[in-house]
C-alpha cells in the first residue's frame, strides 16, 4: 500500500510537471487596447521581448503593423523587430525570409527617405544567421 501511495504521489507529481511544462508553452492571445499610440505599441513590444514573452511582443509589433499602413518608418520598424524575434527564437528560415523581405524597401527609388539603421541591422543579421548555420553544418 505504501508503495502504490508512492508510485502514486510520484505519478501525479511527473503529471503536473508535464501539464505546468506544456502551458508554459501555450500561446497567449492578448488583447491590444486600440488607442495605444505607436510608441507605446512598441514599448509594450519592447517590455514583453524582455521577459522573454515573444508571443506577446509579437503581437504588439503586428497591431503596430496592422495599424499604420501608411506610414512606411513604423511598418519596417514592427517587420524588423518581428524577424528579429523569430532570430531570437533561432527560426532562422523565418527570420532570413523577414529580412530579405524587408531589404526589398530598400531597392526603391525613395529609400534614402527610409530608416537607413534597419538596412544596416538586417544585414548584420543575416549574417550572423549565415555563420550560424555554416557553424552547424560542421557540427554534423
Amino acid at each position: 500500500m505504501v508503495v502504490i501511495f508512492k508510485m502514486s504521489k510520484n505519478l501525479s507529481i511527473t503529471a503536473l510537471i508535464f501539464i505546468l511544462m506544456f502551458s508554459a508553452c501555450e500561446t497567449t492571445n492578448i488583447v491590444i487596447s486600440g488607442d495605444l499610440s505607436p510608441a507605446e505599441l512598441i514599448q509594450r513590444a519592447q517590455e514583453a521581448t524582455d521577459r522573454n514573452k515573444y508571443n506577446i511582443a509579437l503581437q504588439y509589433y503586428q497591431a503596430l503593423h496592422e495599424r499604420n499602413r501608411n506610414n512606411i518608418d513604423l511598418i519596417i520598424t514592427a517587420e524588423y523587430e518581428i524577424a528579429f524575434i523569430h532570430y531570437k527564437q533561432k527560426n532562422y528560415h523565418q527570420a532570413r525570409n523577414e529580412f530579405n523581405s524587408l531589404l526589398e524597401y530598400y531597392n526603391s527609388p525613395d529609400a534614402v527617405l527610409l530608416p537607413q539603421q534597419f538596412k544596416i541591422l538586417s544585414n548584420i543579421v543575416l549574417e550572423r544567421i549565415e555563420e550560424k548555420e555554416n557553424q552547424r553544418g560542421f557540427l554534423f
